[in-house]
């Protein structure tokens, strides 16, 4: 496999195996300058050419060991960004290396950082820094073979201002005034562990930190790391489990960076350093990413499934061992159900809903949902059935990983393996109709059979609500709820919101006995808010606006936005509240928030 399609850097003639980053982080002209020397190794002969991924980057030079470099700059398209093309002062021969030395500054609309100014954080008194470069913005901070199919280690050395902390995906490695500018401190890093480019992450913020654990600290501006504590407490009893599932976790800290809440993604798992929304109250999936994700990469985005179907199902697993096997069943119910609202997003014949889609010229941030999550863990459930249940698929993944720890795989090399550790059963498994689970749009050929025990009450309670009479609203009283743990009253709403709207008389009930105005797990607001909001319920409007824009997590934004915009009568409001808070969100919310309000992208 020679191509990905995200990509122009040329990967088949050479590799990169370590980079050496010096960055000055400037918040007064929002961008950061760089010098990164890259060791790339040649992998033919003759070989005197190559090319770096960049995004909005300004390349000031290009050194060769040390001897200066010619380079160009190639066409811009519109997602890829623009390949750097640098031509050797010298030929190398297959397996030698060269150090490739890039001065360069990033420029202000870099996709991969978020700049918050001090109103925009908790504290209020100093700005803040951080980067999200999955799937392919690294390449808008650092120019680099930005594809998952090469992975190599880093070092940094980060210049901030004195009053700032600066962390990053990598082990710590001291800090020491900046000996150009003494106010400022130079943090450095170092990451010993191989792994793709879209890990790299930095953070720069008037950041505090608290040990949660014997290889933990939970990071955060000092407004949340009490908070953050508490609800990270659970954290070593977590990878010490996934470690007793998967094997030793090979990264050596484990830290969790809160992030101020418009971060677009529910958690980010950098290595060394999770990144979590002050939303997330479950670390099992970032943890999970440990081993799958980061140990064992997809090669390209097309096999994204491999990423977050092994950790969803790992993640499950930690479940069942830490709450109980109807838990998992549980939870494997309620993302079949995320798996058909993004069928039913995308349509049911939208190849993005395969789960190995094709990305030629397709942006990675539009393709992203679900998916690859919900439909590859529905494939690794179903296959855990067939081969003899969870010990026994549980067997297999983690031997996979053992496998193909520090590289990165394809569907393809996945399935082989499969075959082979299953060698005694391939007479089952030629019965799976893989081109069905694989490369067919919609939804699974196969519903597993989930043990319903925990969804019962949620099912019978929706049920009452969707057939309840005017006249039966007196019969719901707040003990409906009392007994529901709060995965089971998210159930419920989910429940509702796959049916047709309730009257408005319901949903201002349903206000009345249980109160759902007053819980704050985000969770339960957003699928509570949007119901209202179908019920053409005007006071929830105000309240489903301010939570769409008060955080910026892609999965509760975009659809409270998309519910308001759908109600006639509020399009306008819905519009407005976009332009307002727009320079605000991230690059990332605002382009897709614009694409679901079908407002001018280029504006």
């Amino acid at each position: 496999m020679s191509s990905d399609p995200c990509s122009f850097s040329s990967f088949t003639r050479c590799i990169t195996k370590h980079l050496n980053l010096t960055l000055r982080v400037d918040f007064d002209r929002r961008n950061i300058r760089g010098q990164v020397e890259l060791t790339v190794e040649a992998l033919e002969d003759r070989f005197s050419s190559l090319t770096l991924d960049t995004r909005d980057l300004n390349i000031i030079s290009v050194r060769a060991n040390g001897q200066a470099a010619t380079f160009t700059m190639g066409p811009k398209h519109s997602f890829k960004g623009t390949p750097l093309e640098i031509t050797l002062p010298f030929d190398l021969s297959r397996g030698q290396q060269v150090i490739l030395e890039v001065t360069y500054e990033t420029s202000p609309s870099a996709t991969a950082l978020q700049w918050l100014s001090p109103e925009q954080t908790a504290g209020k008194k100093h700005p803040y820094l951080f980067s999200q470069c999955q799937a392919h913005h690294c390449r808008s901070m650092i120019p680099c073979q930005d594809s998952p199919s090469i992975k190599h280690t880093y070092y940094a050395q980060v210049s901030v201002p004195k009053d700032l902390v600066a962390v990053m995906s990598a082990m710590r490695d001291g800090q020491a005034v900046d000996p150009q500018d003494s106010n400022r401190v130079v943090y450095r890093f170092r990451q010993p562990v191989p792994m793709p480019s879209y890990l790299i992450a930095i953070v720069v913020g008037a950041l505090e930190s608290r040990e949660i654990g014997p290889r933990s600290r939970v990071w955060s501006e000092k407004e949340f790391v009490d908070k953050a504590v508490f609800e990270f407490s659970e954290t070593e009893t977590m990878l010490k489990t996934a470690e007793d599932l998967a094997g030793p976790y090979v990264w050596g800290q484990y830290d969790i960076l809160v992030l101020p809440p418009s971060f677009p993604y529910g958690g980010m798992e950098n290595p060394c350093l999770t990144f979590a929304t002050p939303t997330l109250l479950v670390i099992a999936h970032e943890i999970s990413h440990s081993w799958t994700g980061n140990l064992v990469t997809n090669k390209t985005w097309e096999h994204f499934w491999l990423n977050e179907g092994h950790t969803v199902y790992l993640e499950r697993m930690i479940g069942r061992c830490m709450e109980s096997e109807q838990f998992r069943q549980f939870k494997a119910m309620g993302g079949w159900k995320e798996l058909q609202d993004s069928v039913n997003t995308f349509g049911a014949n939208n190849p993005l809903t395969n789960l190995i889609p094709s990305l030629q010229d397709v942006d990675p941030d539009d393709a992203f949902s679900s998916v690859p999550y919900e439909k590859g863990f529905a494939l690794l459930y179903h296959l855990e059935e067939l081969m003899g249940g969870p010990e026994v698929f549980m067997g297999f993944v983690k031997s996979y990983i053992q496998m193909f720890a520090y590289s990165s795989v394809t569907s393809e090399e996945w399935k082989n393996y499969l075959f082979t550790y299953f060698k005694d059963k391939v007479d089952i498994l030629n019965k799976v109709d893989w081109n069905a689970w694989m490369f067919t749009p919609g939804m699974p050929p196969v519903k597993p059979q989930y043990d319903t025990t925990m969804a019962d009450a949620c099912i019978a309670l929706c049920q009452r609500w969707t057939t309840a009479t005017e006249q039966n609203l007196s019969s719901f009283t707040e003990a409906d709820v009392k007994s529901l743990s709060s995965h089971q009253i998210i159930e419920f709403l989910s429940l509702l919101i796959q049916e047709n709207p309730l009257p408005l008389s319901h949903v201002k009930k349903m206000q009345e006995v249980y109160n759902l105005n007053a819980i704050m797990n985000s969770e339960i607001r957003y699928r509570w808010l949007r119901l209202c909001v179908r019920s053409r319920w005007e006071e929830a409007v105000p309240m489903a606006m301010k939570m769409a824009t008060e955080q910026g997590r892609m999965k509760f934004t975009r659809p409270l936005f998309k519910e308001v915009y759908n109600f006639e009568k509020f399009r306008e409001l819905a519009l407005q509240m976009f332009r307002d808070h727009r320079a605000a969100m991230h690059p990332v919310t605002a382009g897709l928030v614009a694409k679901d309000l079908k407002v001018d992208v280029s504006l």
